[in-house]
């Protein structure tokens, strides 16, 4: 029987605040729920420079780290590492045209994490003083029984590529100029179309410090920026009403919002709404269902992604749990899960258990060939970890989770698609969505789409549901478009009262039959 255990114990701290807001402002584009690789180890090469300097980022030093670890691993735990964080985040709102709130947020902590077997003991502290570090420990530290473990004779930095360098650090930047960015945005908006009556923007920048120590003398340290923005507007015309959005996201500092971006985003939200205006109901019953390049990818993300997280297939409870080696979709399909790709969201330099971030081919010519692992299920598979081992934040324990998950382009073109079809629909924007993981049923609301009769696109479509099994999904892709696109939008994953930001991507996918529910109704 494999057991998960955590304890948590927390301690004041002298700026802690509430960070709920940063749910508020992703959750108009969340649509998330909720054997392996024999590749060789891709663990941070050792380099010369000792750690002192990563640990004075913290306020500690080797002799209060080993003093820590020494107590977390005293009743024979296998393994222990601790994870440092501090991070500062800044929200805007804009309504009504004017920015009308404006909040900063801060928070620091450590993680202790003791693994005996496939069992974790877990507590956390707000405080890195001493006596709370220790007292921390303690509590992780009951997850085992036994003689202690030696510590490492020395820790050893690792060293990690960049890829998210911030060529203008949100430290540097203060808040006028993020409201003349927003207002900026909500003028473009208003001018792109006189039936846009109303418009909303919520802005996000967050930057974070992480340090990762392990009992095996690892020690990896990387600063993680981030830049997240959602611009919504509500148009009239005719006596009616309609809305949309758009969002851009990505690992950078201020010069993420350049003209090029904030001119795609606020021409997406505008174009996206009044669109509907024009749109007629979707059809209903099982038809031919094409997935427009990027933002779709979210559907591979919901209903395939999460099945092929290891701690699912550990526990047998994902229909993928069997089938490593063997063929679940047609050859044209390849799908990877990458945390290497520069100033992507769900982009890492290191994963939350200090591993190095790879791209992991997940199927490959239709074979699956690999799940996502942490540090638990590789050692449970006897592999080594793909880098996934992802946490929230300090006060929460690292499980394998999605990074940049897409699936790349094929032989066919996008014209060549659509021609091979007589009537059916065409999925350009989802909104909202339910997915069952284990055996991959869902359910996903199409805010925006098409139809495709004669081999065209011709009406706009809105408010429909497709409902299926992304397994069963997979294995009726008829063709795959060679226009594999990467999606910039916000999206952010939960899995397990968690939430962390991640990427994803499609080609244009053609798949024989969906069941398509019409007038759904979701949130937009």
């Amino acid at each position: 029987m494999n057991h998960d255990k955590a304890s948590h114990l927390a301690t004041p701290s002298l700026d802690r605040r509430d960070f709920l807001a940063s749910a508020a402002l992703a959750a108009s584009a969340t649509l998330l729920s909720g054997c392996g690789t024999t590749r060789p180890d891709r663990r941070q090469t050792p380099i010369a420079a000792a750690p002192a300097a990563a640990f004075a980022r913290f306020g500690v030093t080797e002799a209060s780290v080993r003093k820590v670890m020494s107590r977390a691993m005293r009743g024979g735990g296998e393994y222990c590492d601790l994870f440092f964080q501090r991070k500062t985040t800044h929200h805007l709102s804009l309504e009504d045209h004017a920015v009308n709130k404006a909040t900063s947020t801060s928070e620091m902590g450590l993680g202790v994490r003791v693994v005996r077997g496939l069992e974790t003991g877990y507590a956390y502290t707000e405080s890195l003083d001493l006596t709370s570090m220790l007292a921390a420990a303690d509590v992780a530290a009951t997850v085992a029984r036994g003689p202690a473990r030696a510590l490492p004779s020395s820790f050893r930095v690792g060293k990690l590529p960049s890829r998210y360098p911030a060529k203008v650090p949100w430290s540097t930047v203060d808040t006028a100029t993020k409201v003349k960015l927003l207002v900026g945005m909500h003028d473009r908006t208003v001018k792109r179309d006189a039936r846009v009556k109303k418009v909303n923007i919520r802005y996000r920048d967050e930057h974070s410090d992480i340090l990762v120590i392990d009992s095996l003398g690892r020690v990896a340290s990387d600063s993680q920026p981030m830049a997240v923005c959602y611009v919504s507007c509500m148009a009239e015309h005719g006596g009616k009403r309609e809305s949309n959005y758009s969002a851009r996201s990505g690992r950078a500092g201020l010069e993420f919002f350049d003209d090029a971006t904030v001119d795609a985003m606020t021409r997406e939200a505008v174009e996206r709404t009044v669109v509907l205006f024009d749109a007629v109901e979707g059809p209903a019953g099982e038809l031919p269902v094409v997935l427009a390049p990027g933002s779709s990818g979210i559907l591979l993300h919901e209903a395939i992604g999460h099945g092929m997280e290891a701690d699912f297939a550990r526990k047998n409870t994902t229909i993928y749990a069997d089938m490593v080696g063997k063929s679940i979709a047609p050859k044209h399909v390849t799908i990877v899960d990458d945390g290497t790709n520069p100033h992507l969201r769900g982009s890492i330099n290191v994963d939350d258990e200090g591993n190095d971030a790879q791209r992991t081919v997940l199927v490959k010519d239709g074979v699956l060939q690999t799940f996502m692992h942490d540090r638990i299920s590789a050692r449970h598979f006897e592999l080594e970890p793909t880098g996934n081992g992802r946490r929230q934040s300090f006060r929460h324990m690292p499980v394998p989770r999605m990074r940049n998950t897409y699936m790349l382009g094929g032989p066919h073109k996008p014209e060549e698609i659509f021609r091979s079809i007589k009537r059916g629909i065409y999925a350009e924007h989802f909104t909202n969505g339910q997915v069952n993981i284990g055996p991959g049923d869902f359910t996903f609301y199409v805010k925006n789409g098409r139809m495709i009769e004669d081999g065209k696109l011709t009406r706009p479509i809105k408010d429909i549901n497709i409902i299926g099994n992304g397994p069963e999904i997979l294995r009726r892709v008829t063709m795959v478009g060679d226009d594999f696109t990467l999606d910039r939008g916000g999206w952010t994953c939960g899995k397990r009262g968690q939430r962390v930001p991640v990427g994803l991507g499609m080609p244009t996918v053609a798949i024989s039959a969906i069941t398509v529910g019409g007038a759904g109704k979701g949130r937009s």
